[in-house]
């Protein structure tokens, strides 16, 4: 992490939440599936993506649907801009700017941009600005276990928002709070079929959590790094393309790829405009891992191996063989919690009470999803963090 950062952290620490000494910890939690109770905020509904449909009428029936609560939190993320730049200068370059970037994607992706921004009448660069926020903001918890049977479970916490706006009164992240209404769960279908499902926040093309069923399930993190997505987003703009976009890269994969070993290899190799953790499952024996990348290369592949003892693998935002920074150490309750519940107790259950432990479970924490390769399972679930709760 950035020196930058570790001084937002630390000065963020002294004004909202004192009475924590980080990090702020719970006892393992259980029976909390199916999900009840205050950390539970609802489930995620289903909608159908056509890829057989053109590009920019593809996701027309979702932001009809949900047009309003996209509206809303685009709102926020505009207000948030006045508040950092109050001459609105900030916003209009956006508008100005973003627009001339999206012709510089990829195909679907430009063309599927610019139907939800013609079906949400939100301006094109503010959409843009939408689907650029994830390369560089997001924090997030994954695991890959093997049971006692050699079923591959793959379970993720998705947190967004740090630093986008506290709400005091409600002590909870403003943007993340927005985020919530537009969690969906989507098939996307060729020819009538499923190709693969992704768990999704309206309004955004790429992918951070998606299954491709009966092949592989794969989320992404992000990684902090000072070589980070705000140079590689430079670099695109000044002309310099030769790197995937990390969430269009993800979106490909579970697209493309016709095995683990494809995507492993496609997900290792590929450059990128941002250093990134890539979390993939499989549906064999041993068919698990973190991808731990640099913009350019891989720098770590780290393997479920049961013979030696480790039936999972579970990455947050820092270096597995680095020690987390200290006031966000989400991987050692994690662990504890996934050694707690041993091999042969690991379940979909299970796992979703470990993602449930504070703080795992953060007031970051906009959803958890649970997914099993074998059967194709993907479900999620709208989550909140009752107090005291750590921030992030």
């Amino acid at each position: 992490m950035s020196r930058f950062n570790v001084l937002l952290f630390t000065a963020f620490v002294s004004a909202t939440c004192a009475q924590f000494i980080p990090p702020f910890t719970e006892e393992c939690r259980t029976d909390m599936y199916p999900p009840n109770g205050p950390t539970f905020k609802g489930g995620v509904g289903w909608y159908t993506v056509d890829l057989d449909l053109p590009p920019h009428r593809r996701w027309t029936p979702l932001i009809t649907d949900k047009k309003n609560d996209l509206v809303s939190m685009i709102q926020v993320i505009r207000d948030l801009a006045t508040a950092f730049v109050p001459s609105g200068r900030l916003i209009e370059l956006v508008d100005l700017t973003l627009p001339l970037m999206v012709d510089t994607l990829p195909d679907p992706f430009k063309d599927e941009i610019k139907g939800i921004a013609l079906d949400s009448g939100i301006p094109l660069g503010e959409i843009a600005l939408f689907n650029i926020f994830y390369e560089v903001f997001t924090v997030c918890t994954s695991v890959v276990a093997e049971d006692a049977a050699g079923n591959l479970l793959h379970g993720r916490n998705l947190d967004f928002g740090l630093f986008m706006g506290w709400d005091t009164k409600n002590k909870s992240w403003i943007v993340s709070e927005k985020l919530k209404p537009l969690v969906v769960n989507l098939d996307f279908r060729r020819n009538n079929k499923t190709v693969f499902k992704s768990t999704n926040f309206v309004g955004y093309v790429g992918m951070l959590t998606g299954i491709r069923p009966h092949l592989f399930s794969l989320t992404m993190n992000e990684r902090f790094s000072l070589d980070g997505g705000y140079i590689g987003i430079l670099e695109w703009i000044l002309g310099q393309r030769d790197g995937m976009w990390m969430s269009f890269l993800t979106r490909s994969v579970l697209e493309n790829a016709t095995s683990y070993d494809d995507a492993r290899k496609l997900l290792a190799q590929t450059k990128l405009l941002a250093p990134a953790y890539f979390i993939l499952g499989g549906q064999q024996s041993g068919q698990g891992c973190i991808i731990t990348r640099s913009r350019e290369l891989s720098l770590d592949l780290l393997d479920l191996n049961v013979k030696l003892g480790r039936w999972y693998v579970l990455q947050t935002n820092y270096d597995h063989w680095e020690e987390p920074f200290f006031l966000d150490d989400r991987r050692t309750p994690g662990m504890t919690c996934m050694n707690k519940t041993t091999q042969n107790n690991i379940s979909i259950k299970t796992l979703y009470n470990v993602l449930s432990t504070k703080p795992v479970l953060n007031k970051l924490t906009t959803y958890t999803t649970l997914m099993r390769v074998s059967d194709g399972t993907l479900e999620s679930y709208i989550r909140d963090c009752p107090n005291p709760c750590m921030p992030w």
